[in-house]
């Protein structure tokens, strides 16, 4: 075996691994007085009548005992005796040993029954939920035990065993109160170089008063601070003794905002010097501003798009390297792992890559998603095909706990605590590569045989750019793993923990801790099952809707066109966008503006939009071209006229989802949510209002372009109209009933007209309703047999910021 080259770094589990013995010291001395009770603001007393400086006093007489006159082991002892955790550094069970003492042991957490303990700010827990998720519950005030506190024998007979036993009774324990903000830079030691906006004199003040300790030199340092200006002159030695120990450079406003904000704020966010280190540290995604995250999304090249393809980091793709299959199975696997009481986003790849005319290679990446340059990577080179395979199965069983070829056969895996799962990728090409680039688009255009506007619309379907925004914008958009190109397996299975967890939010009783550990345990196995570059918990139905229901059906929409365009990256002179326009299966032609069909849904749009509001901006909408759409995946007009109660109705959706919609017809709603959109059940939802419509049917929300669909759909003879979200939406589903939301607007009835003989078009200005009360702001329409829905026209929209001024150019001088 040979190691042609390798990348790695070691990740280091506890605090205490981080730092030097003499920052040990400095955080021992601070954590104690963080420890302590803080002065009150208003001279007010504790809970047993003691004032706050009192309380201050015997903590510090009390911890001062503790730390003179205990041993560790006689620490050790006094926390096993009353139920506490007894594993960690000496200063570690120190801090626990004093805190427990004087204001009495932990009890367990109330989410998981975990074990309780004290970080920076508040008590955090170290338990589990699941296999799938450690627990996140944390708190300023945790429960406690009252009972008398048990102290082993030798501790009795020691210096300290007369003040210790003025707290054993739970009544005369001080309260612990931590509602007041504590000093953000407690057991942080900082430096300062160069020329900073106030003096070192000043900063070292406010440093002291907020906790920290300010070195004159950078060994040990938490961060240097420095200044821009500073770096850009080159520094001094020691912003190069800083860099070469790996110690945070950051700029001023890192002091600043910790001292706003009350809490050390992540140093990457500040650093100012990634880009002059050998490795050129980067900032990981999730600590940029969020616009800076998105640009560098959009223009990083995805590594990994599909079941056979080759990682880029590898560098083999340009030495013509494939996936080594043996015995029907692809060597090629993708694990994520997110876990936010660990604060754990990791990705991991593995492959096993055949190049011609040289040894079977195998290539490992792991870190944590957008953190590339810190990532552990190697890639090596193996003489024995069986010894490489062992390899790659010893590699899997580490990382997931699993053995690897059932897993490859059966697709079953059980989840084993803190390690990977599998991310199951399709054989095929992820859109963000196998679409359309940027310098592609015009030639694609220029080549195709199909009617000028079909082409262009063509063209913007098949470019990589609509699938990218889509992607950025809900945060799946890690340029590691496919997420364009799942297996139908693994987005079945996403979809079971979707209707699973609704299920179980719809029957619980619990409140408080109980159901917070609920929404956390699935919010940890969601972004374990749908890799995300900012993970978070989900607190309420619209976050679950918003960003996991839609989120699925978009990923599901993409992965399907995908499949559909495939890899356009070799020429564009073959025409492949009229080969694409053949697979669809689908006739789109624009309508002619003269017409008058053309003129009818100017009307019908103009008479039931009001302007979008994203933010505080405001947007209207105006028409590009019509097409008229006839898919073979839907019930021509011909059979949809044969059914009752037909309605020419409005849908949105996004353009990231038209040429599966295209190509397959609507289909229902992936689960029954009591927020709009999802209220109805598994239903396909349509309205009466373009500005219900329009609220969906954009590419991202800072791109102008989008589609809103109209489509005639069938409420069949029976139509239940409702102002609420209805309990039992599965009977609905069953009897495949049509169902009418009542909105707080309404077209007005006056202005309807008929179409195609008896198609009712619900045209008419939007006035209000009688149904104040209503959740719903317009009308919506759930049909629950996709058979009696007809996607007929596309209508191509730009939405145009209302009110917008441009500033007058300013003459040169």
């Amino acid at each position: 075996m040979k190691v042609h080259e390798t990348r790695s770094h070691s990740h280091g589990n506890a605090e205490e691994d981080k730092v030097t013995t003499r920052k040990q010291k400095a955080e021992n001395k601070a954590h104690e007085a963080e420890q302590s009770p803080k002065k009150a603001k208003s001279e007010g007393d504790n809970a047993n009548g003691k004032s706050a400086e009192n309380v201050v006093a015997e903590y510090e007489k009390l911890c001062a005992a503790v730390k003179d006159n205990l041993s560790t082991e006689q620490m050790r002892e006094i926390l096993e005796a009353n139920g506490q955790d007894s594993s960690g550094s000496d200063s570690t069970i120190l801090r626990k040993c004093q805190d427990l003492l004087f204001y009495g042991p932990l009890d367990k957490c109330p989410a998981c029954n975990g074990d309780l303990e004290f970080r920076v700010i508040r008590y955090f827990c170290t338990g589990s939920y699941s296999e799938w998720a450690t627990c996140t519950f944390n708190t300023k005030n945790p429960p406690r035990k009252q009972e008398p506190i048990k102290l082993p024998d030798n501790v009795l007979n020691s210096p300290a065993s007369d003040l210790l036993k003025n707290y054993e009774d739970p009544s005369r324990r001080p309260h612990k109160d931590l509602s007041i903000p504590v000093k953000p830079f407690t057991g942080i030691l900082i430096s300062l170089m160069g020329r900073l906006s106030a003096s070192h004199q000043y900063w070292r003040k406010e440093i002291e008063k907020h906790g920290g300790k300010l070195a004159n030199h950078v060994i040990g340092a938490t961060c240097l601070i420095a200044s821009p200006a500073e770096r850009d002159r080159g520094g001094t030695g020691k912003l190069a003794e800083a860099m070469e120990r790996g110690i945070p450079v950051v700029s001023e406003a890192w002091l600043k905002d910790s001292i706003e904000k009350q809490e050390p704020q992540p140093l990457e966010a500040y650093d100012i010097v990634s880009d002059l280190a050998p490795d050129g540290r980067g900032v990981p995604w999730d600590k940029m501003d969020p616009s800076e995250e998105a640009l560098e999304s959009l223009l990083t090249e995805l590594k990994m798009y599909g079941k056979r393809s080759v990682h880029k980091d590898s560098k083999l793709r340009e030495r013509d390297g494939k996936i080594f299959e043996r015995d029907s199975i692809l060597y090629n696997c993708a694990f994520s792992r997110c876990d936010l009481g660990r604060k754990l986003n990791d990705y991991s790849i593995m492959q096993l890559i055949t190049v011609p005319a040289s040894n079977l290679h195998l290539y490992y990446k792991k870190g944590k998603v957008g953190d590339d340059p810190n990532a552990e990577e190697r890639l090596e080179e193996w003489d024995n095909v069986d010894n490489a395979v062992k390899e790659f199965v010893r590699l899997f069983e580490e990382a997931t706990g699993n053995e690897f070829e059932p897993w490859e056969r059966e697709k079953k895996i059980q989840k084993k605590p803190l390690k990977f799962y599998p991310i199951d990728m399709d054989d095929g090409v992820d859109v963000r590569h196998g679409g359309l680039g940027l310098r592609q688009l015009g030639v694609a255009a220029t080549h195709c045989k199909l009617e000028p506007m079909v082409a262009n619309f063509m063209m913007v379907l098949c470019s990589q750019e609509i699938y990218k925004y889509a992607l950025m914008e809900m945060g799946y958009d890690a340029p590691e793993l496919p997420m364009g190109m799942l297996s139908v397996v693994h987005l079945k299975l996403c979809e079971e923990v979707l209707q699973k967890f609704v299920e179980t939010l719809k029957s619980m009783k619990d409140a408080g801790p109980k159901a917070e550990a609920v929404w956390s345990d699935f919010s940890q196995r969601w972004f374990t099952l749908m890799h995300s570059t900012r993970p978070f918990i989900f607190k309420d139905y619209q976050e679950l809707a918003d960003n996991a229901a839609a989120a699925l059906e978009t990923i599901r929409d993409i992965t399907m066109a995908s499949h559909l365009i495939g890899d356009m990256g070799e020429s564009t002179l073959d025409d492949p966008l009229s080969e694409r326009y053949n697979k669809l299966g689908c006739s789109i032609s624009p309508l002619d503006k003269e017409s008058d069909d053309y003129k009818m849904i100017l009307k019908y749009l103009e008479k039931t939009y009001e302007p979008v509001k994203v933010g505080d901006v405001e947007y209207g909408v105006s028409v590009d071209n019509i097409f008229l759409i006839e898919s073979s995946a839907c019930q021509s007009l011909d059979e949809i006229k044969k059914l009752p109660n037909k309605v020419l109705l409005w849908c949105g959706t996004r353009s990231s989802n038209m040429l599966r919609h295209l190509h397959k017809g609507f289909l229902p709603a992936i689960c029954s949510l009591p927020v709009p959109g999802y209220m109805f059940g598994r239903a396909i939802v349509c309205s009466d209002a373009a500005a219900e419509a329009a609220r969906y049917g954009f590419t991202a929300v800072d791109r102008p372009e989008g589609f809103l669909v109209l489509a005639v759909a069938s409420q069949g003879d029976k139509i239940t109209e409702v102002k609420t979200a209805p309990e039992d939406t599965k009977s609905l589903e069953e009897k495949k009933e049509g169902v009418k939301g009542l909105g707080r607007k309404k077209t007005d009835e006056s202005e309807h007209f008929v179409w195609q003989d008896d198609i009712k078009v619900p045209c008419g200005r939007l006035v209000p309703s009688d149904d104040k009360d209503s959740v719903l702001e317009y009308n919506e329409y759930a049909i629950y047999d996709p058979t009696q829905v007809s996607v007929r026209f596309l209508v191509a929209v730009q939405y145009e910021e209302k009110d917008s001024v441009m500033e007058p150019m300013k003459p040169e001088e």
